[in-house]
């Protein structure tokens, strides 16, 4: 049976778990077997991670993108130490000061961006500013990133090397929120090796939950020596879960028979749809360029009062450095249909 067109493209945390991930959980629950992590699909995940990445890896699932986000940090950074991120990144406007928290008060320092994306030098007039001031200073320790970016940027391979080359060459480590990280892999063709740490990332925090997980995130670390830290601060931090074959289910069939991948190809598939539509309304104009599943233009104020008058939903959302028009945010997701997309088209050209 066909579901009512979807009026809602405020988020792709709107969704529900796709049947790959609920059919895995029905076969995680079943039976006894060993807690807090000490089970066979938890141990399964952390094959399938070192297989993912080529490479080995220290992996602890969590429920949520704040957890993953504040836990990675805090493996990194220090109570008088600094975090260099995007002015506009989730980690310092959407975590409610849950790294602040975690790290025992690292602070947080956001570095203008017109598209979401940190540039090498960047970083490098941070840190010479935080050393002039000596002890005055918060002590630079980290440059974090988002793969993709809150404009919906991406970072390709060989920009995220140059930024990471330039952080550990000062002596920061690297970190990567990677709530989208599916759909950059996936836009990019490259290998999730390829676009973490060979390209120079420390520890990720990988997202599911918005690409089809019912709720899973995890702290994925490359240096092995953070592993029994990283173990110590989840359980402190109250996010180790006794039936972690719950989480750990999720993740191996997220990552089973490319699963990850075609979703985040079919909502950036979406995103491109809507994009092309949108593109031939009169008025519209794009200020970021589409590159994940998530778009923000300029439309006419007639365009979003009749899309609203239908019923449907999104954002307004704050104007990039030098933008003066409004913005508003639509987001597709691996469950969005074509006629989903068609349908927000023809109401927003009038048919």
């Amino acid at each position: 049976m066909r579901h009512p067109m979807r009026l809602d493209f405020t988020s792709d945390n709107i969704t529900g778990a796709c049947p790959e991930i609920l059919a895995a959980l029905a076969r995680a629950n079943e039976g006894a077997v060993g807690s807090y992590g000490s089970d066979p699909y938890t141990t399964a995940l952390e094959r399938l991670a070192e297989a993912i990445f080529e490479h080995p890896v220290t992996i602890l699932p969590v429920a949520t993108g704040t957890a993953a986000n504040a836990l990675a940090l805090s493996a990194l950074a220090g109570p008088f130490e600094a975090i260099y991120c995007q002015a506009a990144a989730h980690v310092i406007t959407d975590e409610c000061g849950a790294p602040e928290f975690y790290t025992a008060g690292a602070k947080l320092i956001g570095l203008p961006s017109r598209d979401g994306r940190l540039q090498p030098e960047q970083i490098a007039e941070a840190v010479a500013f935080a050393r002039s001031m000596g002890i005055h200073h918060v002590r630079p320790a980290v440059a974090c990133v988002s793969q993709a970016t809150e404009w919906g940027t991406i970072y390709a391979p060989d920009a995220l090397a140059a930024l990471a080359a330039q952080a550990h060459g000062l002596g920061l480590k690297v970190h990567m929120d990677g709530a989208r990280f599916a759909n950059a892999v996936a836009r990019l063709g490259c290998t999730p090796a390829e676009a973490s740490w060979r390209a120079g990332v420390d520890i990720l925090s990988l997202g599911a939950t918005k690409n089809g997980a019912l709720a899973a995130e995890a702290v994925v670390a490359f240096d092995a020596s953070l592993a029994e830290q990283l173990a110590y601060r989840r359980k402190r931090g109250g996010h180790l879960w006794s039936k972690m074959r719950f989480l750990s289910a999720q993740l191996s069939a997220y990552w089973t028979d490319d699963l990850w991948l075609r979703n985040a190809r079919h909502s950036n598939a979406m995103a491109d749809r809507l994009a092309a539509g949108l593109a031939s309304i009169p008025g519209a104009r794009f200020v970021q360029p589409v590159e994940a599943n998530e778009l923000f233009i300029v439309l006419p104020e007639a365009v979003t009062a009749r899309l609203r008058e239908k019923g449907f939903r999104f954002y307004d959302w704050p104007s990039p450095q030098g933008e003066s028009a409004a913005v508003v945010r639509l987001v597709t997701s691996y469950d969005m249909s074509a006629s989903d997309v068609d349908g927000f088209l023809a109401a927003a050209s009038g048919a």
